[in-house]
């Protein structure tokens, strides 16, 4: 959970963090099709982000279900 930033965090919280992480990284999706290379590697680091930002939450609805 430390990964998303989401220690304590509800599920919820989480996910749209997760929504709120991945529509700032449009901004630099533009960019990258357009050709700026340095927003490529910011929109690589904002998936390498929002995959551990999912496990954390695959996590936390798993221990959810086993509490």
């Amino acid at each position: 959970n430390r990964l998303s930033g989401g220690e304590g965090m509800s599920v919820e919280a989480m996910v749209q963090k997760m929504i709120d992480d991945l529509t700032a990284a449009l901004v630099d999706a533009v960019k990258h099709d357009k050709g700026n290379n340095a927003a490529g590697t910011r929109v690589r680091k904002a998936m390498q982000e929002a995959k551990a930002a999912a496990q954390a939450v695959r996590v936390q609805v798993q221990a959810d279900k086993s509490a």
